[in-house]
């Protein structure tokens, strides 16, 4: 026998690891630094590693009360109920338990381009369809209810990324509000805040339960994760915070223990851990301040722990920064084949990326069209050939937080 029809599937396109670049390439792994997948440089908080070997000796038990700890935990920091928290296997697996509680066969979900790949890859997985609305380069990424409200057409999700992956723009709550007002009763708005520690924006938490000057919103869910400001990226830790309405749903559409007993653990830890958060947040924001000043290159201005710049032909340009010792993310397989995104590092880590990415541009590796900029500006934003069209006419669906 065969597996079912699986052509319409996207395959997950993940960042490549130091150990991996390093053995196809015969090199050193300690020759390398590795900024290509927004995680945390500063690693998981010392409080979270005493609670992963603390916890070594009890895996041979489910995860029942460590499960419900953490919930609680999380309920307490957001002020929410716990039946609203729906912790999940990552952030994914919270996507795949909000398609689980949603979709019916053949219902559609509208996805942003660029995106997250998981979006759809999801839908399908539950015998939806995927429709795209596009974020423009011409627009620098701008995202807002009237970008997304001309794309929608009876979707049952829509899904907003803030900040959104690659870019770093963000969307303003009143924006989100008119999508989940303007949206059909039975769609559900879902807004990725995978990055929202590093953002100077609100959680749209705040729609779903009535503040700052909102309504309460019965449409409206969150998504969060542990992988990025508390580094727990390895563990597969995060979660969906859904209206009070939901209560019930939960126990029906989660996957028995999956998060496990050393992730629950950390994640309580990590949680309690803000001067770890505060630290991360303070690398990210000096980090994406210096990559903005000295990179010779378009930078669009992120909310993120990490930078999207336009550099002419970014898969020359990523594989030949590899080369020379930093991974950084090409692009391409978003559609956007003329630029790399930067994830923000420690600040020697940041200070090398910078000096090799201009060193290979003024080697030409950006290509003909691409116009090398010996002083970048005062903001960071030095102009290229290349930033004067959208040049994502058919873009694929795509990759990786």
């Amino acid at each position: 026998m065969q597996p079912r029809d699986l052509s319409d599937h996207v395959a997950y396109e993940a960042g490549r690891g130091i150990e991996e670049v390093a053995r196809e390439l015969g090199r050193d792994p300690e020759e390398f630094i590795k900024l290509a997948s927004n995680e945390n440089p500063h690693g998981p908080a010392p409080s979270a590693i005493v609670a992963i070997r603390d916890t070594a000796d009890g895996v041979s038990s489910y995860p029942k009360a460590a499960h419900a700890d953490l919930t609680d935990a999380i309920a307490d920091r957001w002020d929410v109920a716990p039946v609203q928290v729906w912790l999940a296997n990552g952030g994914d697996g919270a996507i795949d338990y909000l398609s689980r509680a949603v979709l019916e066969p053949d219902d559609d979900v509208l996805v942003p381009a660029p995106g997250f790949a998981y979006y759809g890859m999801s839908a399908r997985y539950h015998h939806g369809d995927v429709r795209e609305y596009t974020l423009s380069r011409a627009d620098d990424f701008a995202q807002d209810a009237e970008t997304v409200l001309e794309a929608y057409d009876g979707e049952r999700i829509v899904y907003l990324t803030s900040p959104h992956n690659p870019s770093g723009s963000t969307i303003a709550l009143a924006d989100v509000e008119e999508i989940a007002e303007e949206t059909d009763d039975e769609t559900l708005v879902v807004v990725d805040e995978a990055y929202g520690e590093f953002a100077d924006t609100d959680s749209a938490l705040a729609l779903i339960e009535g503040r700052n000057g909102f309504e309460p919103r019965d449409d409206v869910a969150v998504l969060r994760t542990f992988s990025k400001a508390y580094g727990l990226a390895g563990l597969r830790l995060g979660y969906a915070v859904v209206p009070g309405e939901w209560a019930d749903a939960y126990a029906r559409v989660n996957t028995p223990f999956a998060a496990s007993e050393i992730a629950c653990n950390a994640g309580l830890a990590a949680l309690e851990d803000d001067e770890h958060v505060a630290r991360t947040v303070e690398t990210t924001t000096a980090a994406r301040e210096y990559i903005e000043a000295r990179a010779n290159a378009r930078v669009w201005e992120s909310e993120g722990n990490f930078v999207l710049l336009a550099v002419g032909d970014a898969s020359a340009v990523a594989e030949e920064m590899q080369a020379r010792g930093v991974i950084v993310r090409d692009c391409t397989s978003f559609g956007l084949p003329e630029c790399i995104r930067i994830t923000c590092g420690t600040e020697a880590e940041t200070e090398r990326a910078v000096e090799t990415l201009n060193a290979v541009l003024a080697d030409g590796f950006g290509g003909s069209e691409f116009e090398f900029e010996s002083d970048a500006d005062a903001d960071g934003n030095g102009e290229t050939e290349t930033d004067a069209s959208d040049t994502r006419d058919n873009q694929p669906e795509v990759t990786d937080q």
